[in-house]
């Protein structure tokens, strides 16, 4: 099991790259992680949801994800809730304080779904959540500690020496760890440095003579992870744009979900991706306004209106610009939507932007499908997948954007075809649907496949993990 000192310093990462390394050693590998919070999710083929992280392991290992990697996901809904997903389905929501009376039941979930995992595998890599050292959230923990004891999993430590102060992390994790707890842990690893590793050799020492643990391995920036999808949002508002001549504007929402739909737009030279944070206007240059998805739409749709993003957006289509929704974003530019049971937040309704003629309807049914088919103008081919609540219907969905293969219709287009919406997601990690949404604001797309540039990812992240650890020491400590 690898356990952080803290939230993105890594692990996900290093875990994914291992299991492309020990999976091309000839091991049959899988992924799992006991508990994630994240609204950046994949759909499963047993017809569920885990964090997108789980779903990049599951590449790197060469086989479909399945709700058992990742049994336990939190989506939150609110600065202090999320709603709570087991096995793949929605099961409830709480609130974080209300959180800690649930997981003692959800324990014995996590450890038969990690037992179905081992007995398939040479190997299981299992990857923790947040900090190890968060003491105050130990009692009834499935996440960290009371995972790895309640299996007998041996735990090795990651820092993360680029924020620095990785000495205090790892010194101090051991400084608060109860003892019993710190026996787990078999050693330590040192992410993303940058430099010469002799100059650090010192701290490594350091750490071990404070700690009593061995060090395992100093780790060096890494420029290929930048290729694989991110799994929370922290990041997103430090995205550097591009420098092509077609800018999309994508304004970051607090409920922003699954925005690794906006990954394949790094393929393309032609295109700038303006990541635009609260309190920034929408640039007026863009080409397209892109709305991805959201966990909270009605609040979200509340906070853009907050943002005078709304008026900003009105002007961008008044000047001939084009715009796209994606799940909760393509609700929003409806008329209105109603989430009457509450099941993205507070019971309510609201006016959506009234740029497409739909109405869309929080129903109780989450539709969670691998969704394929063609494009209907085009025939451009997408493979993706469904993941929401809402239903959408309308005259505009008399235009629909897709066809499915089994003959359903997804979507909706405006009647001066300027703006587009689908529930997809995926869409555009197919070139041809890139191809396609670019060809109408006046580019032509590279062509480039992301499935492959992630796979090449994946490989390089695997080699430069075998050029600086000793995998082979790792797996003796293996149970």
């Amino acid at each position: 099991m690898l356990q952080g000192t803290g939230s993105d310093v890594g692990k996900s990462l290093i875990v994914a790259g291992l299991c492309r390394a020990y999976r091309k050693r000839g091991l049959r590998v899988l992924p799992f992680k006991p508990q994630n919070m994240s609204n950046n999710a994949a759909a499963t083929q047993d017809g569920g949801e885990i964090g997108r992280a789980q779903a990049v392991q599951a590449l790197a290992c060469g086989v479909a994800p399945s709700v058992d990697m990742n049994p336990v996901l939190l989506k939150p809904q609110s600065g202090t809730g999320a709603q709570i997903i087991l096995r793949g389905a929605v099961i409830g929501n709480a609130q974080a304080r209300d959180y800690q009376e649930w997981k003692p039941r959800l324990l014995g979930d996590v450890l038969e779904s990690f037992a179905r995992l081992a007995r398939r595998a040479d190997l299981v890599l299992v990857e923790g959540a947040g900090s190890a050292s968060e003491i105050n959230l130990r009692k009834n923990d499935i996440a960290n500690m009371g995972f790895s004891r309640a299996a007998d999993v041996p735990v090795i430590l990651l820092g993360d020496i680029d924020r620095g102060g990785v000495i205090a992390q790892i010194v101090g994790a051991k400084a608060v760890l109860d003892p019993a707890d710190a026996a787990m842990i078999q050693g330590f690893l040192v992410n993303k440095f940058r430099g010469d590793p002799a100059l650090f050799a010192d701290g490594m020492r350091l750490i071990e003579s404070h700690t009593g643990w061995p060090a395992l391995g100093l780790i060096p920036f890494c420029s290929e992870a930048g290729r694989l999808p991110a799994e929370d949002s922290f990041g997103l508002a430090g995205r550097r744009p591009g420098s092509g001549k077609i800018t999309i504007a994508v304004p970051v929402l607090p409920g922003i979900a699954n925005f690794d739909d906006l990954d394949p737009f790094a393929l393309e030279d032609e295109v700038s991706l303006v990541m635009t944070p609260r309190g920034q206007t929408l640039p007026v240059e863009a080409a397209l306004v892109l709305l991805p998805g959201s966990k909270t739409t009605i609040a979200d749709l509340a906070a853009f209106r907050s943002e005078g993003w709304d008026i900003d957006l009105a002007a961008h289509v008044r000047r001939g610009g084009h715009v796209f929704g994606l799940c909760g974003g393509y609700q929003m530019l409806g008329k209105s939507i109603r989430d009457s049971l509450g099941f993205e937040g507070p019971p309510g309704a609201a006016p959506g932007l009234g740029l497409l003629d739909i109405h869309t309807e929080f129903l109780g049914e989450k539709i969670l499908a691998p969704a394929r088919g063609v494009g209907v103008e085009d025939g451009a081919p997408f493979k993706g997948y469904e993941m929401h609540f809402g239903k959408s219907f309308g005259p505009d969905c008399a235009r629909p954007l897709l066809v499915f293969e089994d003959g359903r219709t997804d979507g909706a287009i405006s009647a001066n075809g300027r703006v587009r919406g689908s529930y997809v997601h995926g869409l555009f990690a197919e070139a041809a649907q890139r191809s396609a949404l670019l060809a109408r604001l006046g580019g032509a797309g590279s062509g480039a496949s992301y499935e492959q540039t992630l796979e090449d990812a994946l490989d390089a992240v695997a080699a430069h993990l075998e050029a600086h650890l000793d995998l082979d020491l790792l797996l003796t400590l293996a149970r």
